[in-house]
């Protein structure tokens, strides 16, 4: 008999049913999704336009490979400019948020024949080769990851990055808000020094946005409460809802290739059917903007809470970091108060819920977490 490959830690509960902001396991539990399957719903669980659009694609066409004109693509590409604020930048698709940075730093190195990469600590990129390189979690590199061309520069030190970026780096890959890392906020001065640093050295600037980014934080993506544009922005996670599809947005300064990049399965039919719905959704229904509102709502209720040792994010991705080990309280939202939420480390639980989150699904995160941070302080 065959067996999964047991490296999930799971928990007893199989969701069912989903919509909006809440999921029905077989039992017919109802549970408050606080964490949106690691920010990937981003629109809402079934939202009807987005299960139109995938069921209309999938009577159609739902595969073809990328030798034929695919014209969802280019409809993609579109609005996904147009919405972001970076109409002129060229769109890469693929699958994965570790695939996207794997092309970016890729892409990197084609551009300017360099091979070393600088990353930061606590980062995550991903677990595939070039990414996982960059990542700071030993414990996931495995011995054929070759990793010697990586350095690792302190997280949001403006004055190591001064330093540390010279004409000998490739790219400079950084998570706008680290998500895995634990909801670490980059400042304006450590992103601006990075632009300048890869402008006078000719390293190029990629900006991890797969957790970070489509407008989870109030803008549609971090870096730009920070004024800087990136050379390559590397996409995944709520840009499909659901459905596997990464991508990266690649600055004029590029120029493109037959053959320079692949993918089989990257911008097929079903992908971009998905993700033309998510950014109709997300524009008709001013999700974006309902982050960041949200967002503040959620920030000053936890702040009126208190008990925690610092408070950390943007919008709806949220960090609350305590000075005790969190797998209790988290345990305690699920089972007790029937909420999913997630964790960063052992002392910080983490909220990544739907761009969609309303004030009262917010009030009943309230009421739970200030009962159970009551009875921890005791």
């Amino acid at each position: 008999m065959s067996h999964l490959f047991d490296v999930y830690p799971i928990y007893d509960i199989e969701p069912v049913k989903a919509q909006g902001s809440y999921l029905w396991d077989q039992n017919g539990t109802k549970y408050l999704d606080l964490y949106g399957g690691h920010a990937v719903i981003s629109v809402g669980h079934a939202h009807p336009y987005y299960v139109d659009m995938l069921t209309k694609q999938l009577n159609a066409i739902s595969f073809y490979s990328n030798s034929v004109k695919i014209s969802l693509q280019e409809e993609l590409a579109e609005k996904l400019g147009e919405l972001s604020g970076y109409p002129d930048y060229k769109l890469f698709l693929c699958n994965s948020g570790a695939e996207a940075n794997e092309n970016a730093l890729k892409l990197a190195s084609f551009h300017n024949g360099r091979t070393k990469v600088i990353s930061f600590t606590k980062s995550f990129h991903g677990r595939t080769a070039g990414a996982v390189a960059a990542t700071d979690n030993p414990a996931i590199v495995a011995p054929i990851n070759y990793n010697k061309h990586v350095t690792f520069l302190p997280f949001n030190d403006a004055t190591a990055a001064e330093e540390g970026i010279t004409d000998e780096v490739c790219a400079v890959i950084v998570e706008g808000i680290q998500g895995v890392g634990g909801i670490h906020v980059c400042t304006d001065e450590f992103l601006q020094t990075l632009r300048r640093k890869c402008d006078e050295t000719g390293a190029i600037l990629i900006l991890d946005s797969v957790q970070c980014g489509y407008g989870r934080t109030g803008k549609f993506f971090s870096h730009q409460f920070s004024g800087i544009e990136p050379d390559i922005m590397s996409m995944a996670k709520g840009m499909g809802n659901g459905f596997p599809i990464g991508g990266i947005l690649i600055s004029p300064k590029f120029k493109a290739s037959y053959g320079l990049l692949g993918t089989t399965f990257g911008g097929n039919h079903l992908a971009c059917a998905a993700g033309v719905a998510v950014l109709d959704v997300m524009k008709d229904e001013n999700l974006i903007d309902n982050a960041a509102k949200i967002g503040e709502y959620l920030f000053n209720g936890i702040r009126e809470i208190g008990g925690y040792k610092e408070l950390r994010g943007r919008g709806l991705m949220i960090g609350i970091e305590y000075d005790f080990p969190v797998k209790d309280l988290r345990n305690k939202l699920l089972f007790e108060h029937k909420m999913f939420t997630g964790v960063a480390g052992t002392s910080t639980i983490r909220l990544l819920p739907s761009l969609a989150l309303g004030q009262t699904e917010a009030d009943l995160f309230f009421e739970a977490l200030k009962k159970e941070v009551s009875v921890a302080a005791v």
